[in-house]
């Protein structure tokens, strides 16, 4: 008699439950309630947008192969960027960067202050692997490396031809930001002229407005053809403004990082300034040009060449100097031991003096944090 009277009270139950699914407000929503948002009918972007949205699509994918984060471990105490937290006092530093691959047999691009001071080097490609990387070569001035992994068949970056690429044009900046994989900014070409870095000799930087945080030092800046066209290496404090070293730079470096193991800049031995319209008349010139000796360091080359201070450097072998940065391009290019004429004006009268380049020396004064104004470096 029990067992009946249980069976007969779960059948009962059975309507009463389906009964409470019915009534409004039960454990179901109900059917006709508003939806919470509006669901997409099928909008596509206009077609040249969608063109355009592809091509970056493909482009992006297409260079992240080659592109690898740099991990480095340095001493304590050690500057760099920073994308890593702070270790304890007693635990070596660890930060991070970007480069791209140039070479199938394993040979890297990235910034010098990437990988300065490194005790340990460590590359991941973008399949995951690991490898320890040998540093080859670096210059500080201009702020690029060079180092290479053991690995052969690797992915590599194409590099094109910065000398056309036009403020405008749209760039794109690869790298790993804070240590974020493989990102992809989007920019322009905002400038092309003068860096933030201290002892840049006289080159003109990449500037674009495509994002370049901590992290994406040392990664490639690339034009919509695909072409590695500058090496990100700096920005403004705020971020809005990045640098780039153009490409035609680096591709006349690395022979020397890979030879050598460092670039040997060409070098007076000079302090320099601009001549302006009011100091003209009194140098003997009818318009400002040339270029202004200030200082002249003594048993250096242009003193043994006989170059005063006071002399306006108006030419270099033939080729007219209209500013500062001209004569510190010329002559930091110019290889250590070459002879060159320099056109000056003493006195008001012209006169040509033979000066041997010799090498570049580099500043003993603490280096100026990366992201500031700096004054004019000397050739």
């Amino acid at each position: 008699m029990l067992m009946t009277t249980r069976h007969r009270l779960r059948v009962a139950l059975i309507p009463l439950a389906l009964c409470a699914l019915l009534i409004p407000g039960g454990a179901l929503p109900a059917a006709a309630a508003d939806p919470l948002w509006t669901e997409s009918q099928g909008a596509s972007a206009p077609s040249e947008i969608a063109r355009l949205n592809e091509l970056m699509h493909s482009l992006a994918e297409r260079l992240k192969p080659p592109l690898v984060q740099v991990r480095v471990r340095r001493p304590t105490g050690a500057a760099s960027e920073e994308t890593a937290p702070h270790p304890l006092p007693d635990e070596p530093r660890r930060t991070s960067g970007s480069g791209f691959i140039i070479r199938q047999d394993g040979y890297i691009v990235t910034n010098a202050h990437v990988v300065d001071d490194a005790e340990r080097i460590q590359i991941r490609l973008a399949d995951g692997r690991r490898f320890d990387a040998r540093l080859i070569g670096l210059d500080n001035r201009v702020d690029l490396a060079l180092v290479k992994i053991e690995a052969t068949g690797l992915p590599v970056a194409a590099l094109g031809d910065s000398n056309r690429l036009r403020v405008g044009e749209f760039v794109l900046a690869l790298g790993h930001p804070f240590g974020l994989e493989q990102t992809v900014s989007f920019g322009i070409v905002s400038r092309k002229g003068a860096p933030l870095q201290v002892a840049a000799p006289g080159f003109d930087f990449i500037q674009t407005d495509a994002a370049v945080n901590p992290g994406n030092s040392g990664g490639p800046l690339v034009n919509m053809a695909g072409e590695v066209v500058g090496v990100n290496s700096m920005a403004a404090r705020n971020g809005s403004i990045g640098f780039a070293i153009p490409v035609n730079l680096v591709k006349g470096l690395l022979p020397q990082l890979a030879e050598k193991g460092k670039v040997e800049w060409g070098w007076l031995g000079v302090t320099i300034g601009e001549v302006d319209e009011d100091q003209a008349p009194k140098y003997g010139l009818a318009e400002p040009r040339g270029v202004l000796i200030r200082q002249v360091v003594a048993g250096q080359p242009a003193d043994q060449g006989g170059v005063k201070a006071d002399d306006v450097v108006l030419a270099v072998d033939g080729t007219q100097i209209e500013g500062p940065r001209d004569l510190q391009r010329i002559i930091s290019s110019t290889p250590v031991g070459r002879t060159v004429t320099l056109k000056v004006m003493r006195a008001g009268k012209e006169q040509d003096l033979a000066v041997t380049v010799g090498a570049y020396q580099a500043p003993r004064a603490p280096r100026v944090p990366r992201s500031s104004p700096s004054p004019r470096p000397h050739p």
